[in-house]
């Protein structure tokens, strides 16, 4: 069955102890962000979480939304949620003060965004988005469009979206052709069709703001030619209520595998009337504002579906009595063993519990620089932190989502038959996380972003933002005597590490389908030494914490356990992935096209 409770112990380890949470409220202005209001926060969210959106997300999945003569319905239960979600204030958590927003920090944000996701991932999208535009638009649209829509993005009673793929496009969106015409009132007329438009139309809320992707007449080609424009669903009148309807309709719904309660729309725009959102034939770099936004917050519903699987598998592991334990019979007044007995079901789901305790604390690390680069009065740790999170981003949400469907599959393996089939819901995680891997660019897009972009920019020195930490926690703890082990370990992974990249870099410099046939590889090896970098720091603190623990020992010793077994059955992994970097492209490359 599916299980949800909010894991708030570990939520709060990652934001108080790990990263310690007074230096937000002291160092970087959240003057608010006291210990005690972001634990309201995180209960609060929790709450709603648990008892609102959890009990919508298998009937919202077998319900689905219902498309109709351009009209789209949520399924039952979704409009009363969303109204108790923005009542609640979250649609403005981590939205500007300044148009009435609640500027809560990225490190307490995606916390709640996790939760959100965990306990209904098709739900979350439709205030996840919003808040995808809503950074897009504060960070390039015009005064006069940010005061006439952000305080109603923030608020929840309009919503956004970011079009941009096209039935002939999706990666490549320099094939565009959707068209923009400048009309003598500075407006422009958008023409075109877009498909795979998550929360494209909806009954949630007044009206939706479409970020749109269009070529104006006198463009260049490919992508140096297009612009962004806003296009409303209806168009505002007297000081910000819906008016008239634009040009702007929903041709039909996508029936899909999973995420059903999220309407994904095939989006017509008929001469529309729109307004460029800034720079002309610039609209990349503004629409990539949003999709770094949108790229982490799926590796968030990564993370969220798998924390809702690993919890349902545990319950069920729990319960579920079959055999007999192989050292001797543990339950003898029962008929059988609870499974949780066994040796493979406890890899299965100490693998499960490792990799989303690491992914947490990796995610607080982003969303701390996020924080940092955004309020830091010191011009360097500013930009060191804004080129910690643009080398992290396409690892989380690879890296995250990568996780959240094999977890999901782990789940459906404990289950066994019971797993596959609908009645105890978990095949649905599998359906749903499956989709985080593909859209917001696919994981095999975000590997070519790390070795093609991230690597080489600037001379490499978004890559010093990592190393350098590591490198120094290394040196600074390879003869701690509570985790000696664990570093040492981390420290020859950091080898593999870094012989990987000097690999790619030298090799894709005289070949770039030699970076291209790594990138995969790379970004999981990338990413497994991030997460023992997070789990050396945890074992730390938490032998440090564990002698005067009383009430908290249990916690501090479940960490240092799942500490060891990462650094003895995960962590090893680097060795192999090395291996077939090192490889090289030769036997992926060497079938001639017509064999296959």
């Amino acid at each position: 069955m599916q299980v949800f409770k909010a894991p708030l112990r570990d939520m709060r380890f990652v934001v108080h102890e790990l990263y310690d949470s007074e230096e937000l409220s002291t160092a970087l202005g959240f003057e608010d962000a006291t210990t005690d209001l972001i634990d309201t926060i995180l209960e609060e969210s929790a709450k709603l979480s648990e008892q609102v959106l959890f009990p919508l997300n298998a009937s919202g999945d077998l319900e689905g939304c219902h498309y109709e003569n351009g009209v789209v319905r949520t399924p039952k239960g979704f409009k009363e949620a969303y109204r108790l979600f923005c009542e609640g204030g979250w649609t403005s958590v981590a939205s500007g003060a300044e148009f009435g927003g609640q500027g809560v920090p990225e490190s307490v944000a995606k916390l709640v965004e996790e939760m959100t996701c965990a306990a209904n991932m098709s739900f979350g999208l439709y205030p996840g988005l919003t808040h995808g535009a809503y950074v897009a638009l504060e960070a390039y649209g015009s005064q006069v469009l940010k005061e006439t829509y952000l305080p109603k993005m923030a608020d929840g009673t309009w919503s956004g979206t970011m079009c941009l793929t096209e039935s002939h496009c999706g990666t490549d969106l320099g094939l565009l052709r959707t068209r923009a015409e400048p009309q003598d009132d500075g407006s422009y007329v958008v023409t075109g069709s877009k498909i795979f438009i998550s929360a494209g139309e909806h009954d949630l809320t007044e009206n939706i703001v479409h970020l749109v992707l269009a070529r104006m007449p006198d463009a260049p080609k490919g992508v140096k030619g297009i612009s962004l424009f806003l296009v409303p669903k209806f168009l505002p009148v007297d000081g910000g209520k819906p008016g008239p309807r634009n040009g702007v309709s929903c041709a039909g719904i996508e029936h899909k595998m999973g995420i059903k309660a999220s309407a994904t729309c095939q989006i017509n725009f008929d001469e529309s009337k729109g307004w460029l959102v800034g720079e002309k034939h610039k609209g990349m770099q503004a629409m990539f504002t949003m999709m770094n936004s949108e790229r982490l917050s799926v590796g968030i519903q990564g993370l969220g579906v798998a924390e809702a699987a690993y919890q349902s598998a545990v319950f069920y592991a729990k319960d579920r009595l079959q055999g007999r334990s192989l050292s001797g019979t543990k339950h003898p007044e029962k008929s059988a063993d609870p499974i949780i007995v066994h040796p493979d079901i406890r890899r299965t789901l100490m693998t499960m519990r490792a990799q989303i305790e690491g992914c947490r604390a990796l995610a607080g690390w982003v969303a701390r620089a996020l924080d940092r680069a955004a309020k830091s009065q010191d011009a360097r740790v500013r930009q060191e932190s804004d080129d910690f999170a643009q080398l992290m981003t396409p690892i989380v949400k690879a890296l995250f989502t990568d996780f959240g469907f094999e977890n999901a599959s782990r789940c459906v393996q404990i289950y066994g038959g019971h797993g596959y089939i609908r009645e105890h819901g978990v095949e649905q995680y599998v359906r749903d996380a499956r989709i985080a891997m593909i859209y917001e660019g696919t994981n095999g897009i975000q590997a070519l972003d790390l070795v093609g972009r991230k690597l080489p920019a600037h001379a490499g020195r978004y890559l010093r933002s990592f190393f350098h930490p590591l490198s120094d926690f290394v040196e600074a703890n390879k003869n701690d005597p509570a985790i000696g082990d664990f570093v040492k370990n981390l420290g020859a992974a950091l080898i593999a590490l870094q012989m990987a990249t000097g690999h790619v870099a030298q090799e894709g410099l005289k070949d770039p389908e030699e970076a291209g046939a790594a990138a995969t590889e790379y970004l999981r090896l990338f990413g497994l030494v991030a997460l023992g970098f997070m789990w050396a720091r945890m074992a730390k603190i938490a032998a440090a914490k564990l002698p005067t623990a009383g009430g908290d020992a249990g916690f501090y010793q479940a960490k240092l356990a799942t500490a060891k077994f990462y650094f003895d059955r995960i962590l090893p992994e680097v060795g192999s992935l090395l291996a077939a970097i090192k490889a090289g492209k030769a036997s992926m490359m060497a079938l001639d096209e017509a064999a296959f």
